[in-house]
């Protein structure tokens, strides 16, 4: 055998089972066994309510992230005023019962690029399933990534990810330093054909063993002829690149959005929520998940729901999750909108908690 033959083989054996574990775990997908476990693992099927509604009749409340910090859980979360987007926090001892703090991000001079919409959702919290969901410190600093821009209205105009950080205490409710510029635009040269028109929200999570090749992974939804999700990735949470052309979950149609990570095991399970994606689910929004052993290429869950319209409070959409498993309770926070369009945050659990919130009502 000839030295170019030889070194022709080392390399190909070197790139099969040396290079990053991306190229071992490249097509592995998750058994329907493995799918089925996850989700008997993760479906909330008590809904205990709402538990965070907005100050007024004419607000409204979405997207939780949440964090817990000396046995005090801490939730992160929007609310739009006809405005647009402020960034809210809340405090809790049993993830049942919360009380508003204040602000973290407020409405800005109109020089700014997200003087009117600035919708935050924590980064770099801990990502084990049952686990401490710690929110944990990059270069010093405590971080969010978020849904900005300038024109004002629900979700409109041109909208991009910014990020947003502070050295400070952040289970205190205080302004963040923002950014002066997005970090991630449908703007940006790198653009593709699925993330061209708006980014909307975004989750980063630390990717320790570098599936991605980077520290960091944003995974955020964006929209060209529908919204799609896909990955973002950095080494200093400051600077942002697209991970590939394509999106990583597509259904084509309508929406796939708002991503939240957990890691089980070996098996990252992401949280997500669907919207008319065809007849059967026209005008319809409600939460799932997916699989995946390497961050990039994902099993989709094709059974029921783990959340779905059910309640008055929920009636028109259940959707955008977070979700964390605390003392072997699954606790599934997610926005509920009623058919007379209010709009709260509301919890599942997977064990019934006694007296619930379903009374109360959406504004």
């Amino acid at each position: 055998m000839n030295r170019r033959l030889i070194n022709i083989i080392a390399s190909i054996a070197l790139m099969l089972f040396i290079t990053p574990k991306t190229a071992v775990f490249a097509q592995q997908s998750v058994t329907p066994e493995k799918m089925q476990e996850v989700f008997d693992e993760i479906h909330a099927t008590h809904k205990y309510g709402l538990v965070i509604t907005a100050p007024t009749a004419e607000q409204m409340t979405d997207s939780p992230s949440i964090f817990r910090k000396g046995g005090t859980w801490y939730m992160y979360y929007i609310i739009y005023d006809g405005r647009g987007y402020e960034t809210w926090m809340a405090s809790s001892k049993d993830l049942l019962h919360w009380e508003t703090m204040g602000r973290v991000m407020s409405f800005s001079p109109s020089s700014d690029w997200d003087s009117n919409q600035k919708a935050g959702y924590l980064a770099l919290v801990d990502t084990k399933w049952g686990g401490r969901y710690k929110i944990t410190k990059h270069n010093k600093r405590y971080w969010m990534s978020y849904l900005g821009g300038s024109d004002t209205g629900y979700e409109s105009g041109s909208l991009a990810a910014g990020v947003a950080y502070t050295a400070d205490n952040p289970t205190r409710p205080h302004e963040w330093q923002r950014n002066a510029s997005p970090v991630l635009s449908p703007k940006d040269s790198d653009a593709s054909w699925w993330d061209n028109t708006k980014i909307y929200k975004s989750t980063v999570i630390r990717d320790k063993k570098r599936l991605t090749g980077h520290k960091f992974a944003m995974y955020y939804n964006a929209q060209g002829n529908a919204e799609r999700i896909g990955i973002a990735v950095s080494d200093d949470m400051v600077k942002w690149k697209r991970y590939g052309k394509e999106p990583v979950l597509d259904h084509h149609r309508g929406i796939t959005g708002d991503a939240y990570l957990q890691k089980m095991g070996k098996l990252w399970v992401m949280f997500y929520f669907g919207f008319n994606w065809n007849s059967e689910t026209s005008n319809k929004a409600w939460d799932s998940f997916a699989c995946s052993y390497d961050l990039v290429n994902w099993t989709d869950w094709n059974g029921e729901p783990l959340i779905e319209p059910s309640e008055e409070f929920d009636a028109q959409y259940a959707h955008k999750p977070c979700v964390v498993k605390h003392k072997g309770v699954v606790y599934h926070f997610y926005c509920a909108v009623s058919k007379s369009g209010g709009r709260g945050i509301a919890v599942a659990t997977s064990k019934d908690m006694g007296k619930s919130n379903l009374h109360f009502k959406t504004r």
